[in-house]
């Protein structure tokens, strides 16, 4: 008799074993991929974090706008995600987009050191104080260009362009008797102008460019080009809308 109450305790034990252990092995699962998730976040997160910093670095308010509202969504998702006590950046967020909306560079960098101490003080409460946050010395992103490419097209224009072309409506070029140049206006309007016409024209290595070789060359290096032809096609796209 004790046998079979042996016997049946045994089984009895093995069947729970059996029932619990896929519970316990996706349990387990469903944590490593949380983590792995939380962890995936955290590293999109920080390429927004060095990024924000170089476009407020360099007074690109638009770019900085949109890292701002990217990192924003990011705290988000991590708020969701993170076991309590939830992230508390409210006030370096607020901070950052009052210094981006004004322009300010100097309130910009201080809002910034203050996300900074909240994202830190985040980590420590979760036992992740390893993990600590700076301002960024150098942008690992070769590719990008941080500087507000169309804001200093625009610049070039007004300093050089506007010497022939009118670029605006209350403009009045101070060598326009010298040479008949096209406004910007009507560039902008010539569905066959677009801004590899432009590129082409600005970098050629000719003394005179243009129709009939009557533009003076203004001898810009590639950057100031290519700036001029962003400012370009920003007011093409603003025309067809």
């Amino acid at each position: 008799m004790n046998g079979m109450r042996a016997f049946s305790f045994s089984v009895a034990a093995l069947l729970v074993v059996l029932l619990v252990s896929p519970v316990l092995a996706q349990s387990s699962a469903d944590t490593i991929q949380s983590d792995e998730a939380l962890s995936n976040l955290m590293i999109a997160m920080q390429s927004r974090h060095i990024k924000l910093w170089f476009s407020g670095k360099f007074a690109n308010w638009k770019l900085a706008t949109y890292e701002l509202n990217q990192i924003e969504t990011g705290l988000g998702e991590v708020a969701k995600r993170a076991p309590p006590p939830q992230p508390a950046t409210a006030k370096g967020v607020s901070l950052l987009r009052a210094a981006i909306e004004a322009k300010d560079t100097q309130a910009f960098v201080k809002a910034y050191a203050e996300l900074n101490n909240e994202c830190n003080a985040c980590h420590r409460a979760h036992g992740r104080d390893y993990i600590s946050v700076l301002i960024p010395t150098y942008s690992p992103f070769a590719d990008q260009n941080f500087t507000d490419q169309v804001a200093e097209g625009r610049g070039l224009v007004n300093r050089i362009c506007a010497n022939c072309h009118v670029v605006s409506e209350n403009a009045s070029p101070r060598l326009a008797a010298v040479y008949k140049a096209p406004s910007f206006a009507d560039l902008i309007a010539r569905p066959s102008f677009a801004g590899d016409n432009l590129r082409q024209l600005l970098g050629s290595e000719h003394r005179h460019v243009g129709p009939e070789q009557a533009m003076p060359n203004p001898r810009l290096n590639d950057y100031q080009i290519e700036a001029i032809v962003a400012y370009f096609e920003t007011l093409k796209a603003e025309h067809k809308q």
